[in-house]
């Protein structure tokens, strides 16, 4: 997939989550695959707890902040950062994508505006896991990040890299 070419996509309007989009979380869940989940939460999720539900929605729109793509009134994809504690300019971030969107060039879009935002909120460094065997979204960030960004640990590829900034790209370990 190359990031630079965006498949035209019909009214997908992206804005930051709100505490009422918990409904429209719940209905796009039910529209995911088993493996979408699982690329997502590294784990084979049945359904949304309680405390998944909450983390969802609730965000202090500094140190864990998310944006929603929106089409036809539902929530078809997510992109979140959460501030690394033990590193204030550093943030693990994820992305998910209904199946449906999928390879529409949706998750470069989202990536990029959350990059954007944590930017501005002095995060410079986005980091995450990804699984060995999820190469589309590996060559999304290579893509965005670089290939130093890629550093391979068995059966996951930790990514730590720093998007349109200036100058080497500065590393991150993990969010502790």
């Amino acid at each position: 997939m190359n990031s630079e070419r965006l498949v035209a996509m019909p009214a997908v309007a992206t804005r930051p989550v709100r505490s009422e989009d918990l409904a429209a979380f719940e209905r796009m869940w039910r529209r995911l695959s088993e493996e979408t989940i699982y690329r997502r939460f590294h784990a084979p999720i049945k359904r949304l707890s309680l405390k998944l539900r909450r983390y969802l929605v609730d965000v202090d729109h500094v140190d864990h902040d998310a944006l929603v793509a929106v089409a036809g009134g539902e929530v078809i994809a997510v992109a979140r950062y959460h501030r690394c504690a033990d590193d204030p300019a550093a943030a693990e971030v994820a992305v998910l994508v209904e199946d449906a969107w999928q390879g529409r060039g949706l998750g470069v879009r989202m990536l990029r505006e959350l990059a954007s935002l944590a930017s501005r909120r002095g995060i410079h460094v986005l980091t995450g896991d990804v699984q060995a065997d999820n190469l589309p979204m590996l060559e999304l960030v290579q893509s965005l990040l670089g290939p130093a960004a890629l550093d391979a640990r068995g059966a996951l590829v930790h990514v730590s890299g720093s998007y349109g900034g200036a100058g080497e790209p500065r590393v991150s370990a993990p969010c502790a």
